[in-house]
């Protein structure tokens, strides 16, 4: 957390929705859900890794970061670094070399990067007009919209990669990749051999403070990547299992569900009924997790929202994530 921001208290209300809701936010918005919310967050801690690397064979170091917003920062070392994108805060052609720049300086054997909302550049429909004509050099990265690609690692692993910047319209007229929450642009266009996914926008209900894409949501559930990788919601930072189970399917029914405040939630409705199979799929997930599998199996992934600007600022606040696949 910046030096300069203090926590809320947890009967104070949120000032903008790119801040974390409070407590007291989410029990007027729904008691259930909020009451759900925070149980699913304790089943998937209990319920352990989702997934075991591959046996005998050389671990893949990932380093993960999103919306630097022209920021530098110290970044652990790894096999490959991701950037998921909002380099930059203007999107300029200078401002963007220079993230390029100090990327390019990092030591990772590779490096992989997608534009964000604020990489006006990269959308020829919100490119500014003085960086008509000009190029970027991208020296050593990766640079994906929409593209998928295979990298080698040690031991003969191989892991893909794809990457895409599009992101539910959040205003600004400069902004990049934007399209009506009403569309489902996603549709059949994630290769469905992806291990990792790099996308800007999170899916809806998972770290992204609701602000999410549910045309995304619906799409992973066919990929069911390994990785996948975002930001754009800076308050959203953090990593969360995936599971791909009737609980999971459960709990975002809940979070889909017309919110009805505190006195409609007291009514009986087809939200208690959602919220009773996340409990019975969770329970269940953690006793077969922990007494026939073990801590650590499945055949889940992992989600992370890599930003490591704090919430609503552009201050560096977060810590950089990094995973083992």
């Amino acid at each position: 957390m910046p030096p300069n921001q203090s926590k809320p208290w947890p009967w104070s209300r949120r000032k903008v929705i790119w801040d974390p809701p409070t407590a007291f936010d989410l029990f007027l918005d729904s008691p259930l859900r909020a009451l759900i919310h925070f149980i699913y967050a304790i089943f998937l801690g209990l319920r352990g890794a989702p997934f075991k690397p591959p046996r005998n064979k050389p671990k893949v170091k990932v380093v993960c970061i999103s919306d630097t917003h022209t920021n530098t920062l110290s970044v652990p070392n790894g096999d490959v670094l991701i950037h998921a994108g909002d380099l930059t805060n203007n999107g300029t052609v200078e401002e963007i070399q220079k993230q390029i720049d100090w990327l390019a300086s990092l030591p990772h054997r590779e490096k992989i990067v997608i534009a964000g909302n604020h990489d006006s550049y990269f959308d020829p429909k919100s490119r500014f007009p003085q960086d008509n004509g000009k190029k970027l050099n991208l020296r050593t990265l990766h640079y994906l919209e929409n593209k998928a690609i295979t990298l080698k690692f040690k031991g003969g692993r191989k892991l893909n990669f794809y990457g895409a910047p599009a992101i539910p319209k959040c205003g600004g007229s400069n902004f990049a990749f934007q399209y009506e929450r009403t569309e489902a642009p996603w549709q059949n266009r994630i290769p469905l051999e992806t291990d990792v996914l790099i996308t800007h926008t999170p899916p809806r209900y998972h770290l992204d403070i609701n602000l999410g894409c549910a045309a995304l949501l619906e799409e992973i559930w066919l990929v069911k990547s390994r990785l996948h990788v975002f930001g754009h919601i800076h308050s959203g930072h953090g990593r969360e299992a995936v599971f791909w189970d009737e609980g999971q399917r459960a709990y975002e029914r809940l979070m889909n569900r017309k919110r009805g405040g505190i006195l409609l939630d007291i009514l009986p409705s087809m939200a208690w009924i959602d919220a009773m199979k996340v409990l019975w799929h969770g329970i269940k997930g953690i006793l077969w997790q922990r007494l026939m599998v073990g801590p650590a199996g499945g055949n889940g992934g992992m989600m992370i929202n890599a930003a490591v600007v704090y919430q609503s600022t552009t201050e560096v606040g977060n810590p950089v994530e990094v995973i083992e696949l």
